[in-house]
């Protein structure tokens, strides 16, 4: 199986902003993208320029300072907006233009009050006035998990005409299911003429919890660029999650053969900076990042773990930058971890010890959530003193 890179477009400092009260200001914008580039990804959409002028300060800011990443510019289809993205852009070294309009009749009709002839025309000139302007465009076919097949494939034929070098399938309700979402990639790679001369890239919300899986049934399909954000930030449910992508590719790379330049190694401290600066927790829950992703408080878990680490983890929590898979222990907990936790607290049990101070273990464990450091020093101190001849 060839091995084919993907693409990472990190649209946090954008999409991710858009998340309310996660406003950046032209400061954090720079120290993130500084973080981004460093962390592998190849574009950093940093903003929209025309909406305000901070924004076109941000975006005119970090293409001074990004040296390897492609530097990204949103617009909509108006040449005062592309013209805007320019200037913004304009000391990058690989500036791009981000730009498109609605694919589906829902957004063509609701929202334009037009005709598809008429988004084609808007289309295909909005492209070549960015092309005159910048080499690297692409064009945003606006909710094309809802479009025509046939009508999307010609607006995908038409904009790689005029000029796009990447053309974006967003799912931007996140309504499709995998299958769908896959479905029209392989369309547009099989009916588009011109598709050899643009990459496909994905761009997926997460409003029925399925970005990651459609981003990743889209390049298995054909896609070459998945747009993402650090902690799956984004408009309502979210984005496509960057940490979780890249890790999938990593961890079926023999699979799929298809590989990031992402280095994992800082995932978790990225995510947790990104959760300091804009303010946004990160659930517990959460894969790769969560503070319980490597967490284990279940005995039969916890055993297994203990005997052999990849019983119950695929990822060892180093490769992600998270400090050290931890044993949690609750009233689920069985007699492996008390002892794994007591000998790192520095006492040397016996079976038989552990068997009796496990039933008083489980009466502080049935009062408490989580039965600390503290409480098992007090238990084994308790424990000593009761066997220890006076």
């Amino acid at each position: 199986m060839s091995d084919k890179k993907i693409y990472i477009f990190d649209t946090t400092l954008r999409d991710g902003e858009q998340v309310p009260g996660c406003k950046l200001n032209t400061k954090e914008k720079l120290e993130l993208a500084a973080l981004l580039e460093e962390l592998g990804v190849d574009i950093i959409e940093a903003g929209f320029p025309i909406s305000s002028p901070g924004d076109f300060e941000s975006v005119h800011e970090i293409s001074k300072m990004i040296k390897h990443a492609s530097v990204c510019g949103l617009t909509r289809s108006v040449n005062k907006d592309i013209e805007v993205a320019a200037a913004a852009l304009k000391p990058a070294k690989h500036p791009r233009i981000h730009t498109g309009i609605g694919s589906s009749d829902i957004h063509i009709i609701n929202k334009f009050n037009t005709t598809r002839e008429n988004i084609l025309e808007r289309a295909a000139s909005a492209t070549k006035f960015a092309r005159n302007l910048v080499g690297d465009v692409e064009f945003f076919c606006e909710d094309a998990g809802r479009a025509n097949l046939e009508f999307l494939a010609r607006l995908v034929e038409t904009v790689i005409a005029a000029g796009a070098t990447v053309v974006n399938i967003p799912d931007t309700t996140g309504y499709c299911l995998p299958s769908q979402y896959g479905a029209i990639i392989s369309y547009l790679m099989n009916n588009v003429p011109n598709i050899d001369k643009a990459i496909l890239s994905c761009h997926c919300h997460n409003d029925l919890g399925l970005a990651t899986a459609n981003s990743i049934e889209g390049v298995i399909r054909g896609a070459r660029q998945i747009e993402c954000t650090i902690n799956g930030l984004g408009e309502r449910a979210g984005n496509t999650s960057l940490e979780e992508v890249a890790m999938i590719l990593k961890q079926h790379h023999a699979d799929l053969g298809l590989h990031t330049s992402i280095k994992s190694k800082m995932l978790n401290p990225i995510s947790h900076k990104v959760s300091e600066i804009m303010r946004m927790p990160v659930q517990p829950n959460k894969a790769i990042v969560g503070a319980n992703a490597f967490s284990h408080s279940s005995g039969i878990h916890q055993d297994g773990f203990l005997k052999n680490a990849i019983t119950y983890e695929i990822i060892d929590p180093h490769d992600v930058g998270a400090d050290t898979s931890k044993i949690v222990l609750t009233a689920r907990s069985g007699r492996s971890a008390l002892a794994f936790r007591l000998h790192n607290l520095g006492f040397k049990f016996t079976r038989n010890d552990i068997d009796v101070l496990y039933d008083h273990f489980l009466k502080v464990a049935d009062e408490k959530k989580e039965v600390m450091d503290d409480d098992l020093i007090m238990l084994a101190n308790a424990f000593e003193s009761e066997v220890t001849p006076q």
